[in-house]
């Protein structure tokens, strides 16, 4: 027996791809990592944030989400580690100038751990997994933790490739750029804003 029914996935997928092709804190994330190391740093933040939405959906599964719904200060404690993550990438994009000729620019590796702690330290992340999958789960299927993978991996791979799709639109706008230094240090400025932008949705995240 499959660990979802055909039935759900039917409904499920439909609403997955809709919610990644909204625009959100990943998306963005992914447009100004293209901007600051072209389209290969763009794919590793999109899979950066994929590892990322995978744990949580672990996170859910295995029931230690309800943890960070239920207590205020671990939410708050998560949620300004991000806050500071964020500020901090934005200075950085401001300090080195981003996208300068003679910087190089930022490393898919880099890009990769960025989005991952970045994604990680969206407690967010947990109460939407924890408000959206549930719905597609029957527990007469089978055991939860196996449905929530299987949705969770669905939903990630979405995110996946629409978020790396826009990453590496981002990174073709950088390449034609190359050459000019001044809108190289405006698309590093843009960077920046696109992670302090982020920093204050985060700042001002409600649980409920």
């Amino acid at each position: 027996m499959l660990a979802v029914d055909p039935l759900t996935l039917v409904a499920f997928i439909p609403a997955a791809v809709a919610l990644n092709l909204t625009p959100g804190a990943d998306m963005m994330f992914c447009l100004g990592q293209g901007l600051r190391g072209g389209w290969r740093a763009a794919i590793a933040a999109a899979l950066g944030i994929t590892l990322g939405c995978f744990v949580h959906v672990l996170i859910a599964g295995l029931g230690l989400g309800v943890v960070v719904a239920t207590v205020p200060w671990l939410f708050d404690v998560i949620r300004w580690v991000g806050v500071g993550y964020l500020l901090w990438l934005a200075w950085g994009a401001i300090r080195h100038g981003a996208l300068a000729p003679d910087l190089p620019p930022v490393s898919p590796r880099r890009a990769f751990r960025e989005a991952l702690v970045v994604n990680l330290t969206n407690p967010k992340v947990i109460l939407f997994v924890l408000a959206f999958l549930p719905q597609f789960v029957r527990p007469e299927r089978g055991p939860v933790l196996v449905q929530f993978v299987v949705l969770g991996a669905i939903l990630a791979f979405g995110g996946l490739i629409v978020n790396g799709a826009v990453g590496i639109f981002a990174g073709g706008a950088r390449r034609l750029f190359m050459g000019s230094r001044a809108v190289q240090r405006g698309l590093g400025a843009v960077s920046a804003a696109i992670f302090t932008a982020l920093a204050l949705r985060l700042a001002f995240l409600q649980r409920s």
